[in-house]
């Protein structure tokens, strides 16, 4: 009774601290995600723990590095010049809106004038609802930037505390041994290496099906001569993952404006290009995500689907963590079905 209670006083401790150390819990992760290429150097290199340590997080660094200057130096550029033609663009969507009524006026005279009026009403609430959009973007990219100093904090001392993790792990990991018996640490240990080994699947699957939809969505909108091409392929991307808005949430709404506003062959490429990129995405996802993560590829899009529908966005990644957290206690024998109907 005494060992459930201090299990349980721990527990509660970890819980309460975690919201204020994500930082640390981030480092520790990553650690387990990169101990396999540490080990692979340790091993094949036969290089000292320091210095496969030092090759593996300077590796990572160079690579996060890179996607820091791509994010923060372009796309922050492409975002302020995005803001400052905002208004413009979005007087020319409410353009569209007053043609619409004009022209629908002057085919509707005997339609009474308070639904007409009703419908000015209308157009002119849009766009009001428009110009407070275009007011809170502008507001959310200011806050943004005045945040980013926060960020950097954090993000040091997540990189301190990756390197001092990744480089003191053996020695973790001997003195939680000291506290589990030896079944419960092999057990332990497999549910552990098969997380890590689906963790990174889960990276690499995640990654490929976003540089697809990347390159798919930069080389239509280039090819449609789009403006913010990087931009807005960025923003498809992240759009994209959500498997009930989608492309279309982007590409769609951008496609009937062009083609209100007399472009309809800019309209109708973007809404193929929407086509596109949604049809090669869910023909490849299940596969690449069954191939990473060890599930089956009808296992991976049920988990996606019901783990987005009831937890929302946090489920597209809970629900495949759930899948392959059970198959793993399967494997190491902690749970075990052995019945039969």
């Amino acid at each position: 009774m005494k060992k459930f209670i201090i299990i349980a006083f721990v527990i509660a401790i970890g819980l309460f601290l975690l919201p204020y150390s994500l930082p640390l819990v981030f480092a520790l992760a990553t650690a387990l995600l990169l101990e396999p290429a540490v080990q692979h150097l340790q091993t094949h290199y036969r290089l000292k723990r320091v210095h496969a340590v030092t090759a593996v997080f300077s590796l990572f660094l160079i690579i996060v590095g890179f996607a820091f200057y791509f994010l923060i130096v372009i796309l922050v550029q492409q975002i302020m010049t995005f803001s400052q033609k905002l208004p413009h663009f979005l007087s020319e969507a409410t353009a569209v809106f007053n043609k619409f009524i004009q022209t629908w006026e002057s085919y509707s005279s005997s339609i009474p004038k308070e639904i007409i009026s009703s419908l000015e009403n209308s157009v002119e609430t849009i766009q009001r609802l428009l110009l407070e959009f275009a007011t809170n973007l502008t507001q959310s990219i200011v806050h943004f930037i005045t945040s980013i100093p926060g960020f950097l904090i954090h993000f040091l001392v997540y990189l301190v505390a990756l390197f001092l993790i990744s480089l003191d792990l053996p020695k973790l990991k001997k003195r939680i041994k000291k506290y589990l018996s030896e079944r419960t640490h092999q057990r332990l240990a497999m549910i552990v290496a098969q997380l890590s080994k689906a963790g990174i699947g889960f990276i690499k699957a995640q990654f490929l099906l976003s540089l697809i939809t990347f390159f798919l969505a930069l080389a239509g909108l280039l090819l449609l001569k789009v403006d913010y091409a990087v931009m807005m392929a960025l923003l498809i991307v992240v759009v994209d993952i959500l498997p009930i808005l989608g492309t279309g949430s982007v590409l769609v709404p951008l496609g009937i404006i062009s083609i209100a506003n007399g472009n309809s062959g800019l309209g109708a490429g973007l809404i193929v290009l929407f086509l596109i990129i949604t049809v090669v995405r869910r023909i490849i996802e299940p596969k690449v995500f069954s191939t990473n993560l060890g599930i089956s590829p009808l296992a991976a899009l049920v988990s996606v689907y019901l783990g987005f529908q009831l937890l929302g966005f946090i489920g597209l990644f809970i629900g495949p963590a759930l899948v392959i957290l059970l198959e793993a206690m399967i494997k190491a024998g902690v749970i075990k079905f052995s019945f039969k109907l």
